[in-house]
């Protein structure tokens, strides 16, 4: 059903959500809480659609647990089976809402450090929550072997069905959905039984599941403060470029934008043509300022106009055509300078590393302010405000850096990665950002991947070399044929785009969304 409807209206990048509607605990529940998380725009219609999401997901689980039960057993009342699963339906929305938000901050930076963070708590707490719904004492011993494995294979399905889903046009995708909902059966069976008839229980008086549950939401601020809100611990970033001399070769003066949380001593680059940019600045002389990893918090827009003052000093200096080249935050700084600038600029060339692949597919309003996505951006708000106690530079989901990404998500979403006329683009792309990418085109422009994490290209020999291709004016471009399957893989975990048209602080906009054509760059 949500399959057909789905593909009825249009909505291309959350079709491969559908397979998860039917699945065995947690990934139903995972399901419908980032579709609540991401569509509703007011506290009431939050604890409506919350209430009702446990409902329905009591029932449906209680009926596909009777269907499912083991002939060679006694089946408990269907009417026991309903409050067990309504329990339990609460109990998961309680132990996976935080995971959930995470994925929904993953959807507003597009990093797949927050897309793994969040899954990884669904595959731990899989075996424990099919036990809950079916037999009386599930929270004490291991859950078996046999569970784990099909907790698993559930997994697997419902990620090969989603990218079945993304590579099939027309009503293909309702099809597929159809026959992962007859595997999901299958799977219901096999659980149901694994999970009545154990073959053995290890530690059977230890209450294991509610150790591990608390462990779990503990480790919900744990991997904010590994990851960050960007990735990118505060230091010295000084890839080749800055460290090392030009070719003569190169024409043009470059100006090299770290990203966020990074942090410059004031330290020259080996060339003198090229410079760090400096998120607080010129000095008197023109020169770039040394700047803290606070510095880079500030909005997009700030930073954009930092930039031009910067490139506009750099080229009366050296008289020559400058050069971009930004990783992740400095990526974004460096595309919002070519958006916003309003005349003929000395920029003949920006190189992209690590960019944020259509950020701001969700939206959550400032604080004291209602609409899409406020509660979750309270949840996200309780998260950070642990995870920051032990940190020194503290991270906040309202920093002015992401709120630029949130205003300006039609922007981004839709034209982060098209030419613009006049300058010569590439991006450098990690192959693990594939995963960040929602289903369709994500890029107009070359693209140079090669296997790496968010920001781990940039001092590869293998890009450097292209980075001074690329300056010297020679084509570059290698895209690797994993990174279109990857993309399809990941579509089963990533929440669901908020509809630009629904956002009233987007619409003014009228940008064209990717999340229902499938493809960027489109007219605005």
């Amino acid at each position: 059903m949500e399959a057909a409807v789905l593909v009825g209206i249009g909505f291309h990048a959350a079709r491969g959500l559908a397979p998860q509607v039917t699945a065995v605990w947690p990934y139903d529940s995972y399901h419908d809480l980032r579709w609540l998380l991401v569509y509703h725009n007011s506290w009431s219609a939050f604890v409506l659609g919350l209430l009702a999401l446990i409902a329905f997901r009591g029932l449906l689980s209680a009926g596909l647990t009777a269907s499912a039960w083991p002939g060679q057993v006694d089946r408990p009342s269907f009417g026991w089976l309903v409050r067990r699963n309504l329990e339990v339906a609460a109990l998961a929305a309680v132990i996976i809402s935080p995971w959930a938000a995470l994925s929904v901050a993953f959807s507003t930076v597009a990093l797949s450090w927050y897309l793994l963070s969040s899954l990884v708590p669904m595959l731990l707490l899989a075996p424990f929550l099919q036990r809950a719904g079916v037999v009386a004492r599930w929270w004490r011993g291991l859950p078996t072997i046999e569970l784990l494995g099909w907790s698993l294979l559930n997994f697997t399905v419902l990620t090969v069905a989603a990218a079945l889903i993304a590579s099939v046009p027309g009503w293909w995708p309702v099809a597929v959905a159809a026959l992962s909902g007859v595997a999901n059966a299958l799977l219901w069976r096999q659980t149901v039984a694994a999970a009545v008839l154990p073959k053995r229980i290890r530690w059977a008086r230890v209450p294991v599941a509610p150790i591990a549950i608390v462990l779990i939401m503990a480790a919900a601020v744990g991997s904010q403060s590994l990851t960050g809100l960007l990735v990118g611990r505060p230091g010295e970033w000084r890839p080749p470029i800055i460290s090392q001399r030009l070719p003569d070769r190169v024409p043009h003066a470059v100006i090299a934008i770290a990203g966020h949380d990074s942090q410059w001593d004031g330290r020259p680059a080996a060339d003198p043509r090229v410079e760090r940019f400096s998120y607080r600045g010129l000095d008197g002389q023109g020169r770039p300022l040394p700047y803290g990893p606070r510095d880079t918090h500030q909005s997009l827009e700030e930073s954009a106009v930092l930039l031009e003052a910067h490139v506009d000093s750099l080229h009366r200096r050296t008289g020559r055509p400058v050069a971009l080249l930004g990783q992740s935050e400095g990526a974004m700084v460096a595309r919002m300078y070519l958006e916003k600038v309003s005349r003929p600029s000395p920029v003949e060339a920006e190189m992209l590393f690590s960019p944020l692949i259509q950020p701001g597919r969700a939206y959550y309003p400032p604080p004291g302010h209602s609409g899409w996505g406020v509660a979750t951006g309270w949840g996200l708000r309780a998260i950070f405000a642990v995870a920051n106690v032990p940190q020194k530079v503290k991270s906040s989901p309202d920093q002015p850096f992401i709120r630029s990404v949130l205003v300006n998500a039609p922007f981004f979403r839709n034209r982060t990665l098209c030419p613009v006329p006049g300058v010569r683009m590439i991006a450098f792309l990690p192959t693990v950002s594939a995963a960040e990418a929602p289903p369709g085109e994500y890029s107009r422009i070359p693209t140079f991947q090669l296997p790496a994490f968010h920001g781990g290209l940039l001092g590869r020999r293998a890009a450097e070399v292209r980075v001074m291709d690329f300056l010297a004016g020679d084509p570059v471009e290698q895209p690797r044929r994993e990174y279109g399957l990857l993309q399809r893989l990941g579509a089963a975990w990533q929440p669901p785009p908020l509809a630009l048209p629904l956002n009233p602080v987007w619409s003014p906009e009228r940008e064209a969304d990717p999340a229902l054509t499938g493809r960027i760059c489109e007219p605005r």
